[in-house]
């Protein structure tokens, strides 16, 4: 359903897509993680046919993003990280505009825009004005308007940033529906355990580079979670490995850290919750990954 093959995509001097091959089955929900900056953004914005990759090849259901936008947008939903809302209309004043432009027929569009607020939750809001709605409200508004059309592929940037921890459990039950009705999701984070219980396969980006994709049992079984994980480093003069592994350690789910050469080998404490701290804390320290194991 969605492919990348070795896609580039580069802003000046600065790649931030490095040679990607990625392929995500029709049905599946991927979580796509990675710290800010990591690449995540842009390659959401090469399916959804705002960015056109510079090298390699991104197809959505077999179209080509460069040749083939107006036919993908028609399957497609895509929420950016940072959601526009027009503040001045109501919510059913919103739907009803993104209805015309995605040219639902008129007479489906009470039964389509009723069926979005119900799946969304936002029935009872349905009069309220947008800016009147909470953040986790407007993030659900905005998973309800990329839903007007009936893609069936969903990318969705960040759902949960900047959530409440309320707002983050409605969203993930939201999210786990959309799974259940078969729709192909792409959801982006930057924590790891946010997205572990809904998706079928994920990956890992860092600086533009894929670092794994698979199932989350691939994913043990490569880092080897029952004792250690080995973090290969690039070398990076903003990077102290010795730092890095000193901060590992000091946290008790993290038996010991040391650095071995180009690496850090790390002792786990607890398992897969050890495994979970470790990713993300090597992911949010900037540090230049080769290779989680």
């Amino acid at each position: 359903m969605i492919s990348l093959q070795n896609v580039t995509k580069q802003f000046g001097t600065l790649t931030a897509v490095n040679d990607m091959t990625l392929e995500i089955g029709a049905g599946q929900v991927f979580g796509f993680i990675g710290p800010n900056g990591a690449g995540k953004s842009t390659t959401m914005k090469i399916l959804a046919c705002l960015l056109t990759p510079d090298r390699g090849v991104a197809t959505v259901d077999g179209l080509d993003v460069r040749t083939e936008g107006q036919r993908i947008r028609t399957m497609l939903g895509y929420m950016p990280d940072f959601l526009g809302v027009y503040d001045d209309l109501t919510v059913d004043e919103y739907l009803q505009f993104f209805a015309s432009a995605f040219r639902v027929e008129r007479r489906r569009r009470r039964a389509v825009i009723d069926g979005v607020l119900e799946l969304t939750d936002l029935t009872e809001k349905k009069r309220a004005m947008v800016n009147s709605l909470s953040r986790g409200m407007q993030q659900r508004l905005g998973i309800a308007r990329v839903l007007i059309h009936e893609p069936r592929v969903l990318l969705l940037d960040e759902p949960a940033s900047g959530l409440d921890p309320r707002a983050r459990i409605e969203m993930r039950s939201l999210l786990r529906t959309l799974g259940d009705m078969g729709k192909t999701l792409m959801i982006s984070s930057h924590i790891l355990t946010e997205l572990e219980e809904m998706c079928t396969m994920y990956g890992i980006i860092e600086r533009g580079t894929l670092l794994f994709s698979g199932t989350i049992a691939d994913a043990y079984a490569a880092a080897d979670v029952g004792e250690s994980m080995l973090i290969r480093l690039e070398p990076d003069e903003t990077t102290d490995p010795a730092h890095l592994a000193q901060r590992l350690a000091s946290d008790e789910r993290v038996e010991s850290s040391v650095v071995e050469q180009d690496a850090i080998r790390v002792r786990l404490a607890f398992g897969q919750t050890s495994q979970h701290f470790v990713i993300e804390t090597v992911l949010a320290s900037g540090a230049r990954v080769r290779s989680i194991r």
